[in-house]
C-alpha cells in the first residue's frame, strides 16, 4: 500500500456494500478507511485527516445527510453521497448541505471511480491553488478570495464555501465583467462535461447569495437570463 496514496473515509452502514467499496477504491491505489455508522464516521473524521469522503445517506442515526453538515463544519474535504434516494429533490437538498457529488444505487463501480477521482483532482487542484497567484489575493467590494489559504471573506469574516462554490466564484473574479454560461461555470468548477445540470449550478449560486448575505446586503452576483451569470455591475 502506498502510504502517500489520497486517504479515502468510506461510511456506510451495510457490511456487504462497505467491504465492496474498500476493495475496489484499494484496487484503484487509494488507502481506505472503514466507518460503519455516521457516528462512527464522524469520530474517524475527526481523528485523521483524509482526501475524500465516500459516505452512505440512510444509516440508522446519525444519516449522511447530517454527517456532511457536521463534517462542513470543520473541513472543505469532497463529499460524495452514495445512496439509493436519487430523486431530484434529494439531490438539491444534499448540494446545499455541502455535499460534492451524488451516486445513485445501484451504482456501477467504473462511474463511482471516476466521480471519485474527479473530486480529487480538484481537490489537488485546489490545493496548489492553480490558476490564481497566491500572493495577491482577489477582491471584489466587501469580498475577498485567497487561494493560497482556500478562504473567501466578506467584511474580514469567513464565509465557508464549499469547493465548488469556491471555483464559481474564482472564475468570476480572475474575468470581472464576462457572462458566462451554465456550461462554462461547470465545467471550470467541476472539471467535467456539461450534461444540462442546470439546477446544480443554480443550487451553489443560491449557496453563494445567501453566504454572502449574512454580511453584506450589496449584490454579488446577477442572473443575465437566457445566458448564464457575472459579477454584479450595481
Amino acid at each position: 500500500m502506498d502510504v502517500n496514496a489520497p486517504r479515502v473515509l468510506i461510511v456506510e452502514d451495510d457490511e456487504n456494500i462497505n467491504n465492496l467499496l474498500r476493495e475496489a477504491l484499494t484496487k484503484h491505489g487509494l488507502n481506505c478507511t472503514q466507518a460503519f455508522s455516521g457516528t462512527e464516521g464522524l469520530i474517524v473524521f475527526k481523528n485523521d485527516k483524509f482526501d475524500l469522503a465516500l459516505l452512505d445517506l440512510m444509516m440508522p442515526g446519525m444519516d449522511g445527510q447530517m454527517l456532511t453538515q457536521r463534517i462542513r463544519e470543520v473541513s472543505k474535504v469532497p463529499i460524495i453521497i452514495v445512496s439509493a434516494k436519487s430523486s431530484v429533490d434529494s439531490k438539491v437538498d444534499l448540494l446545499k448541505t455541502g455535499a460534492d457529488d451524488f451516486v445513485g444505487k445501484p451504482f456501477e463501480l467504473k462511474e463511482l471511480l471516476a466521480r471519485v477521482d474527479v473530486q480529487l483532482r480538484h481537490n489537488e487542484t485546489t490545493d496548489t491553488a492553480e490558476g490564481i497567484d497566491a500572493s495577491a489575493p482577489r477582491a471584489f467590494k466587501d469580498l475577498v478570495l485567497d487561494s493560497s489559504k482556500f478562504q473567501v471573506t466578506v467584511k474580514g469574516n469567513d464565509i465557508g464555501l464549499t469547493r465548488q462554490e469556491f471555483k464559481i466564484l474564482e472564475l468570476f473574479l480572475q474575468y470581472p465583467g464576462k457572462v458566462f454560461s451554465k456550461r462554462e461555470i461547470y465545467e471550470y468548477a467541476w472539471n467535467d462535461i456539461y450534461i444540462g445540470e442546470d439546477k446544480t449550478i443554480n443550487v451553489h449560486i443560491s449557496n453563494i447569495r445567501t453566504k454572502i448575505k449574512k454580511y453584506s446586503e450589496d449584490e454579488y452576483i446577477d442572473t443575465i437570463w437566457g445566458v448564464g451569470f457575472r459579477l454584479s455591475k450595481s
